[in-house]
């Protein structure tokens, strides 16, 4: 109770700041620990919720890699992130070297610090309407590939070969099959059977999440039972579920679960370390900071600058990729665990992640702005070659909430003129749109991430066939620049409605199918046309309610 609630608070904080909730679960253990406090110790309990915590967090990972958003830009993607593992590993390995670590601990510390901070770039950058840009596609495409990279890395470490080099050979080939098996499973699964399994459940809520879990625990166990680790299996299976057209409301069932055990297995990373552990190296720690940031930073940029990307892309994406990740602790807090290195060298880790997490998040929400005051240092890398490639992303198109009989003749008209997205929360039509000309996000509206997905801000169209208010104001709201149509229960709400922008609220079922495709006909052919036949719609509705009152 203590730590959530600290972390609650501290939580709290970090955001006033514009700083990742991540730091804030860590400082939590740091004040209730022996840091600052000591008040709160490890237990047995906080030990197994951890372990869960580190599960939930890469399962979680595992479900927001979804091939298909970076498979347009898949080779120059491979290209830099395997350059960039290379020559950030090599960083990563002289720098504590010079700072007079020992050989060992050079490795180990090499192995935990190269890898991006995925969820504090991914929330970031889908905050700010970043992810679908090409830097955004670039990093989180570079991150997808870290990501099987830290597998990797979690397995070796978990296996407890590292001080017998002769091993380790034998021991990555047989952890890599092994993974490419588990890997194989559960991506043939996601195109076989998780589709047709999570259809049949996906209208309750319940079923749906407990479906989810145990999948998860299904592959925990079969990794377990291979000699693999629990995190392991719980990104092998939460990337099978990645692919299928319910992620984006699986994550959003999961999330809460997972956010709570992030919180313990955090907070519990803070109560490992004492003041002595972080003071240990606190001088190498800044210094190998700063140099890891600036050299991360330019070996990124001159990866992508080197596919032809124009200069401004190569900055935003390498500025917003210079930290040093969160799951250096993961990777820390095992190698820990194995006994290869001291809490003073966790120590070493976790001041580097907290000094770098935080000013990497200040340069990632002001990364235009940095640009554009050193613009003019970059002209001269600018050059006919370098256009950048160009990505699927839905701009000036149409947003369809719901799909019944009535959206099906609205997405037959919208169709002519522009790429139609449908959100659909039944999963009876999963099938069905997911063989149609349309886009398609299974989940609820009210979800933010799958409100941000559908890219409303750039929509030309906006028609929603729920008639639940609340919803209805928060699309009238993220849709300024949108042709708005929205349904109403009532002549009060349909009045509300348009009085904060809609430019049509549906009222009637009985031939609405009809009448509303030749709205929209209107507006497609002639925009005033629609407009007089709106304002004369509006007008009947406010005499009507004039009439009954």
């Amino acid at each position: 109770m203590l730590i959530i609630v600290t972390a609650t608070i501290l939580a709290v904080i970090a955001r006033k700041l514009k700083q990742p909730v991540l730091l804030a679960y860590l400082i939590t253990g740091l004040v209730l620990g022996p840091t600052l406090l000591d008040i709160v110790g490890e237990t047995q309990t906080l030990t197994l919720m951890s372990e869960l915590g580190l599960g939930f967090l890469l399962f979680l990972v595992g479900i927001e890699m979804n091939l298909e958003d970076i498979k347009e830009i898949l080779k120059p993607i491979s290209i830099v992130a395997v350059g960039q593992t290379v020559l950030q590993t090599g960083l990563a390995f002289v720098v504590p070297y010079v700072l007079g670590f020992e050989l060992f601990e050079t490795s180990i510390i090499a192995l935990c610090t190269v890898f991006g901070a995925t969820p504090v770039i991914v929330k970031i950058l889908t905050e700010k309407d970043e992810l679908k840009t090409l830097p955004g596609k670039l990093d989180v495409g570079v991150l997808v590939l870290q990501d099987i990279y830290l597998i990797l890395i979690v397995a070796l470490i978990g296996s407890g070969t590292l001080t017998q080099p002769n091993q380790i050979p034998g021991t990555l080939i047989k952890i890599i099959g092994l993974i490419a098996l588990v890997a194989a499973l559960s991506l043939l699964s996601s195109r076989y059977v998780l589709e047709e399994v999570f259809g049949k459940v996906a209208d309750s809520k319940h079923a749906f999440f407990v479906h989810g879990i145990a999948w998860a625990f299904l592959f925990i166990s079969l990794a377990r039972y291979l000699g693999l680790s629990v995190e392991v299996g719980a990104f092998l299976a939460g990337l099978g579920l990645g692919q299928i057209p319910y992620r984006e409301e699986l994550k959003e069932r999961i999330r809460p679960l997972t956010d709570f055990f992030m919180v313990i297995f955090f907070s519990t990373l803070g109560l490992t370390l004492s003041i002595d552990n972080l003071q240990a190296y606190w001088v190498e720690a800044v210094m190998a900071s700063g140099i890891l940031m600036i050299g991360n930073f330019l070996i990124m940029f001159y990866l992508i600058d080197r596919m032809k990307f124009t200069p401004r892309t190569s900055f935003i994406a390498s500025i917003n990729m210079t930290q040093v990740s969160e799951f250096s602790l993961v990777v820390g807090a095992l190698a820990v665990q194995q006994g290869y290195v001291g809490n003073d060298i966790l120590g070493y880790i976790s001041l580097m992640a907290l000094l770098t997490i935080g000013l990497s998040t200040y340069l990632i929400n002001y990364n235009k702005e940095i640009y554009q005051k050193v613009e003019h240092l970059l002209q001269w890398l600018e050059s006919e070659e370098k256009k950048d490639i160009e990505i699927n992303r839905l701009e000036n198109h149409a947003v369809v909430i719901g799909y019944d009989r009535i959206a099906e003749k609205i997405c037959e008209k919208l169709h002519r003129e522009y790429d139609v997205l449908v959100i659909d929360k039944d999963p009876e039509n999963t099938e069905l749109l997911g063989e149609s000309p349309y886009e398609y996000i299974y989940g609820d509206f009210k979800h933010g991430e799958i409100r941000e997905g559908a890219n409303l801000q750039e929509a030309a169209f906006v028609i929603s066939l729920s008639d639940e208010k609340s919803l209805n104001l928060k699309l009238l709201e993220e849709a300024e620049e949108a042709v708005r149509m929205v349904k109403a229960q009532s002549l009060e709400d349909a009045t509300e409605l348009y009085d904060v922008g809609a430019d049509y609220v549906i009222m009637e079922n009985i031939l609405a199918a009809d009448r509303i495709a030749e709205y929209i006909e209107l507006y497609l052919e002639d925009h005033g046309l629609f407009t007089e036949e709106v304002d004369s719609e509006l007008d009947k509705i406010r005499g009507d309610e004039e009439s009954q009152s």
